[in-house]
């Protein structure tokens, strides 16, 4: 099968822009180091509506939602960024803004797992948004 210089060229170039979209992409992500807490959809922790978000979104169990503290929405964690925590398989959506007293901190949705929440405790991790 014979293929001509015109068609290798073609696909050179489709090859080429593919990889440099993707290295757009990829430069375009950041990383930042932060405080991560967890936090359930439960009256105590919130308020009267645990499964309505800040941003009124409704929060189910299961959901990989995170919550914001108020500075990171002024870099780019808005509503529906999605966001990769290191440790941590999947992509979170942010749904949900923390109390004005936090800084450079993310809250991880647990649903109502109480326990999985107070084991994960207070950690510092790096996350790509």
């Amino acid at each position: 099968m014979r293929v001509g210089i015109a068609t290798l060229l073609a696909a050179s170039f489709v090859i080429a822009a593919s990889v440099s979209s993707l290295a757009d992409e990829t430069a375009k992500r950041r990383t930042l180091s932060l405080t991560a807490t967890a936090y359930n959809s439960v009256p105590a922790q919130t308020n009267s509506e645990p499964n309505i978000a800040a941003w009124g979104d409704p929060l189910t169990p299961g959901m990989k939602v995170i919550a914001v503290s108020r500075d990171l929405l002024e870099i780019g964690l808005t509503r529906g960024a999605e966001v990769e925590i290191d440790g941590i398989p999947g992509t979170y959506r942010v749904l949900d803004k923390m109390g004005r007293r936090w800084e450079k901190r993310i809250d991880i949705y647990m649903g109502e797992d109480i326990q999985a929440a107070r084991e994960w405790g207070v950690r510092n991790v790096r996350i790509r948004y």
